[in-house]
């Protein structure tokens, strides 16, 4: 069996890594870190749940120790791209969880916040920036920050800032870097245009390749309510009162959509808050702060937030409006599940949704399980015909939607099932949640 030590880390990254009970690394960790460390650019296809954080924070921050260099005023020594601001901070807390005794100074720039903190921060030169493209464009035009001598590059979950348009800015990012750096590139994905930014940014990459820990299907409880718009409000508060609700994420399409949401939660008693774009980068953090403490049962989120949001034990994932786009589903439902262990996914299709719901079928290849309220039976969504089942007031649904007792409870979530000897899988310690037994990856 592989452990961390045997990769060859520095004494005092494993230092960290044994305070945070972390021994054994996972599959694209034990594959990138040795090549990584050799220098080697690296082509790495992982979903969320794999790992992937600690696979290029450690080896960075391991060849910054080998080769100590001043901080200089507007540099960073390692620059990481992120689409969304819930990413950033969380892989700027994997870092100075990783580098604790490292002495490594971390930063990070996002949008929605003011400038004079991350002014100052730069003045001083960092060895880790993390960012998204926009606001980091916003510096360098202002001349607050250089990469002139940045020494290595990571691109992470790729194919997502192509669905949020910014592959144009990563191209003028890329443009400033020296020619002479360490390039990484993530995505889940590759579609055309990835494949060919990822080309242009790497020489003669390694290329990795991972799976999660297991697949959706195996890890989450999947179930569809076929009910009317107007009934799912009522639908969401009767689920989320059943005791083996805790902590639950639910998704809907639009912003306002996420408020009325929350809103309506609220008011029936159900401490919730709405996470989305248009919110300011401090009421994101204190909201998803207060649902990873326990202080908020229920986070409501768009789709933009899908990615970002890396949250031990969420037991329940409800989409109250399915994704436009199939893949979309998979990234919420994604949300719970984390690192091998089991949760539940429940889905609320209305009569208009139904073509959504079967493109979600062809995308996973599996058929979603229909609980009608009335009778609270399941039946295969191809028996049921016609309009959505009239909905009817009271009577707790048996076992949130259908699905099995075993998923239920968050307690759960990280107790590192089938893993032998209590041995702990090392991921993602972003937010600064401490692991159970087996640390949910990222």
């Amino acid at each position: 069996m592989t452990t961390f030590k045997d990769l060859g880390l520095a004494g005092t990254i494993l230092r960290a890594l044994d305070e945070e009970g972390y021994t054994v690394p996972t599959p694209i960790q034990a594959q990138s870190i040795p090549t990584l460390l050799e220098g080697r650019d690296l082509l790495g296809i992982a979903q969320t749940g794999t790992g992937k954080t600690a696979a290029f924070a450690l080896p960075i921050i391991q060849r910054m120790l080998a080769n100590p260099v001043p901080h200089r005023s507007a540099m960073c020594r390692a620059l990481v791209l992120a689409p969304t601001r819930e990413l950033v901070a969380q892989i700027a807390d994997s870092f100075r969880t990783y580098g604790r005794f490292a002495q490594i100074r971390v930063t990070s720039i996002v949008g929605g916040v003011g400038h004079g903190p991350q002014v100052q921060a730069m003045a001083r030169g960092v060895d880790v920036l993390v960012a998204t493209p926009g606001r980091l464009l916003d510096h360098m035009s202002g001349g607050t920050v250089k990469l002139s001598s940045t020494e290595f590059i990571v691109l992470d979950e790729a194919d997502h800032m192509l669905d949020l348009g910014f592959v144009v800015p990563i191209r003028k990012i890329l443009s400033r870097l020296p020619a002479k750096r360490q390039s990484l590139f993530f995505s889940a994905t590759m579609p055309k245009e990835i494949a060919s930014l990822a080309g242009d940014m790497l020489t003669n990459p390694a290329q990795v390749q991972v799976t999660p820990v297991a697949t959706t299907a195996e890890r989450v409880g999947q179930s569809v309510y076929l009910v009317d718009t107007k009934s799912k409000r009522d639908l969401l508060v009767e689920l989320l009162r059943a005791k083996d609700f805790s902590r639950v994420i639910v998704f809907t399409r639009t912003k306002r959509g996420a408020d009325k949401v929350a809103t309506h939660l609220v008011d029936s008693g159900i401490q919730a808050a709405a996470i989305h774009g248009n919110k300011s980068q401090g009421a994101r953090q204190r909201a998803l702060s207060e649902f990873k403490d326990g202080r908020t049962g229920v986070l409501v989120a768009t789709d933009i937030a899908a990615r970002g949001i890396d949250v031990d034990h969420v037991s329940h994932v409800v989409n109250f409006e399915l994704p436009d786009v199939a893949e979309s589903y998979v990234h919420r439902i994604g949300r719970t599940a984390r690192a091998g262990a089991e949760g539940i996914a429940i889905s609320f299709c209305d009569n208009e949704e139904r073509h959504l719901l079967r493109q979600i079928e062809r995308l996973t290849r599996q058929t979603l399980t229909v609980t009608d309220r009335r009778s609270e039976g399941s039946k295969n969504v191809a028996e049921t015909a016609g309009p959505a089942p009239a909905q009817r007031r009271g009577g707790r649904p048996q076992n949130a939607g259908g699905a099995p007792k075993r998923n239920a409870g968050p307690a759960r979530a990280g107790a590192g099932a089938g893993r032998p000897n209590g041995e702990r899988r090392f991921g993602n310690a972003g937010g600064g949640n401490r692991p159970q037994r087996d640390a949910r990856p990222n």
